[in-house]
């Protein structure tokens, strides 16, 4: 006898879905600009993921349930229960995942970061605060940047990697939801709790304001 289909339900927003996807295709167009000499649509390209980034920072203090930081973020002991297989099921991300995004995020805040003061090889393209800094501390943060590309890399191999395996070992389709924002739940189990509009208009309000700003720096 088959088991009866699990419900689906909401599992991502909208916001957080567009972030994913807007990175994955943002990310190798800052290397692409990089590795070609293409340093002022590079920075410019970078000025937009800063957006998704602070975005993001702001969506996981305010946003829907399983965007939110406190709703995923756990530490050893809940880590560890998790893989004893002893943790609460819930949507969204597990503590392993939760893990691993909280990693990305934090890694790609210090890439922008990092870029915000950095300049191309030839020293002719800045980033927007750049001024601030002398010419031997730019050129500092310039190869921190640069070596820090290399740290995002293994977390993204990571990440694929991660869902390879809940795919095609734990057959759990992570792609799926992503792309649709519901996916199976265990039984009795709650989908995301959707965040009011006007949270999600005070964090673009917040975003647009600190991008224009920076833009005006170029």
């Amino acid at each position: 006898m088959s088991e009866p289909p699990r419900p689906r339900v909401r599992i991502w927003d909208g916001p957080t879905r567009l972030f994913h996807w807007l990175l994955v295709v943002l990310i190798p167009a800052m290397w692409w600009t990089a590795e070609n000499d293409q340093a002022q649509l590079h920075v410019a390209i970078g000025i937009g993921v800063f957006a998704l980034v602070l975005f993001r920072l702001l969506w996981g203090l305010m946003g829907s349930s399983t965007a939110r930081f406190a709703n995923f973020v756990r530490g050893p002991r809940g880590i560890i229960s998790y893989l004893n297989g002893r943790a609460a099921k819930v949507v969204g991300h597990n503590p392993l995942g939760g893990l691993s995004v909280t990693a990305m995020i934090l890694v790609l805040t210090a890439q922008v970061g990092l870029g915000l003061f950095a300049s191309d090889d030839d020293g002719e393209v800045f980033g927007p605060l750049s001024l601030w800094l002398d010419e031997d501390m730019v050129e500092t943060i310039t190869e921190l940047h640069e070596t820090l590309f290399n740290v995002l890399l293994v977390l993204i191999a990571l990440h694929i990697a991660a869902i390879l395996y809940y795919t095609l070992v734990q057959r759990k389709n992570l792609v799926g939801p992503m792309l649709s924002g519901r996916g199976d739940a265990p039984e009795g189990v709650e989908g995301m709790r959707r965040a009011p509009v006007w949270r999600l208009a005070v964090a673009l309000a917040i975003t647009l304001g600190a991008t224009a700003l920076l833009w005006s720096q170029l």
